[in-house]
């Protein structure tokens, strides 16, 4: 790939920012997030990584230290959602900080624009895994956005190793009839392979990512790491799984009933009562074992990014961003995968480390439509006008602070979902409703929309819903079967 030609990049806004912290030297500055303190950004994307999970989330199995350490040293947004519930419409989203088109200047292009240099290695914008993975491609990709980008490819199903497919029971170390690309029963896959974990393609994207910080530390960058796990297939080396014995995992509550008050569209396409998966108890703790194994191994790849920013005495200089596209369901509900308006896949791990901000956790409602104008506001840009999300830095500078009310979630063709401090609403296409009390029941196992109780509460937040909505340009469509994007 060709390097960029330096003297195409205007000196101005290097030495805008050079006189910017000579001035700050000379002045007696709080810790606020000012625009111009931030000289470059360091944005981390996992693939189908639910809150849940992470230790600084309050999971106690999984091994997430390097995310931990992060953690301690940024602000960490415990009430985070996604805008859209898989890979593609999600990223779109965020990258655009539009809630379901891709109208204007895109997160990259608008850094690219403003004399920074951009590079995307690994997926950023979507990617099909495991296709786009093996065949080293750029999937949806937006080529204007970056200076340059890298793909990171690798074997992925076809690793060598031990093999398993567990919603068939079937174990193996033989590569033939292994289920892989578009393959209907690949999303039950894990692998423990004897490799030191080198030819994983998150772990190319860490090495790339780290030349990258190397050969751009002396100019202004936006680098955005694209990490592809826990993403099934669940690949990890064996000595990862091995931290996670399938026999010690607690699968989680399920209980009787449960999907009698959840309306059709509410419900998830893979259940435990359709999907073979629900004859194996011990496999889906194998499957929990394979995914805490996955992100692990995601983990210390982060941990080698950020050591490197710490080596090259970039953490002065640089914010770091670390999210997921959506979470994903391992079994709640007896639901498996994504595309669903539940907590567990509409919350999402949100951690923003600003050099001169204290770190902290907050309450405060964020969208990920939020990240394009916080990242502008931090690094001293113009907020584009087409950008539908709010700048955080309110709540960088002070925890308790909020810029919304609440947060909304949408899969076009079966509904959409609002989440405040204390509630959860669907509303799906056919008229049907969720209403849950997360204060009460942050599980979601009782769908309060019959209860008389809650009559008050329903009529408010439906209210709510339509107010947003309206603001937002959001409708239905003309045959009623998907909410589009249109002028708010």
């Amino acid at each position: 790939m060709n390097q960029p030609n330096y003297l195409l990049y205007p000196i101005n806004r290097r030495a805008r920012w050079l006189l910017t912290v000579s001035l700050l030297s000379l002045c007696a500055v709080t810790a606020q997030a000012a625009p111009g303190n931030i000289q470059n950004v360091l944005l981390i994307v996992s693939d189908d990584l639910k809150a849940s999970v992470l230790g600084c989330y309050g999971n106690t199995v999984c091994k997430t230290p390097n995310i931990d350490k992060l953690a301690a040293e940024g602000m960490v947004f415990d009430r985070a959602y996604c805008q859209g519930m898989a890979c593609l419409p999600s990223r779109r989203s965020f990258m655009h900080s539009r809630y379901l088109d891709a109208g204007g200047v895109n997160l990259g292009e608008h850094f690219k624009h403003n004399d920074f240099y951009t590079a995307r290695v690994g997926k950023i914008y979507h990617m099909n895994v495991p296709d786009d993975i093996i065949d080293g491609s750029d999937g949806d990709d937006i080529p204007s956005s970056w200076t340059e980008r890298y793909n990171t490819s690798g074997h992925e199903a076809l690793t060598p190793g031990d093999y398993a497919c567990l919603n068939q029971n079937i174990f193996t170390d033989k590569l033939e009839g292994r289920e892989s690309s578009r393959m209907p029963n690949r999303g039950f896959v894990t692998v423990a392979y004897d490799g030191d974990g080198s030819d994983q393609p998150d772990y190319k994207t860490a090495t790339q990512t780290i030349e990258l910080l190397r050969q751009h530390k002396d100019q202004p960058f936006f680098i955005a790491a694209g990490l592809v796990r826990p993403h099934d297939p669940y690949v990890a080396p064996k000595q990862t799984f091995d931290r996670y014995p399938w026999q010690t995992i607690e699968l989680p509550e399920t209980r009787p009933n449960d999907l009698d008050d959840i309306p059709r569209f509410g419900r998830a396409k893979v259940l435990s009562s359709k999907n073979a998966i629900g004859q194996y108890p011990d496999n889906q703790k194998r499957m929990w074992a394979g995914y805490y194994a996955t992100v692990t191994f995601m983990d210390e790849q982060v941990g080698r990014i950020l050591n490197e920013l710490d080596r090259l005495d970039l953490r002065d200089s640089t914010a770091v961003v670390l999210l997921s596209d959506h979470g994903y369901h391992l079994g709640e509900h007896t639901f498996w995968a994504k595309m669903n308006l539940h907590e567990e896949i509409s919350r999402v791990p949100l951690i923003i480390s600003v050099p001169g901000l204290s770190a902290g956790r907050t309450d405060a409602l964020a969208e990920l439509v939020d990240l394009y104008p916080t990242l502008a506001e931090l690094t001293g840009l113009k907020v584009p006008q087409t950008l539908q999300g709010k700048s955080l830095a309110p709540v960088l500078n002070d925890p308790a602070a909020t810029v919304r009310g609440g947060a909304l979630s949408i899969i076009p063709h079966k509904g959409i979902a609002l989440r405040t401090i204390a509630h959860a609403y669907m509303r799906y296409r056919d008229g049907t409703e969720e209403l849950y009390d997360m204060l009460k029941d942050p599980q979601q196992f009782t769908n309060q929309v019959t209860n008389p109780e809650y009559a008050v509460v329903l009529q408010q937040i439906a209210a709510q819903l339509d107010a947003r909505i309206k603001e937002e340009g959001i409708a239905l469509d003309a045959k009623g079967r998907k909410y589009v994007q249109g002028e708010p």
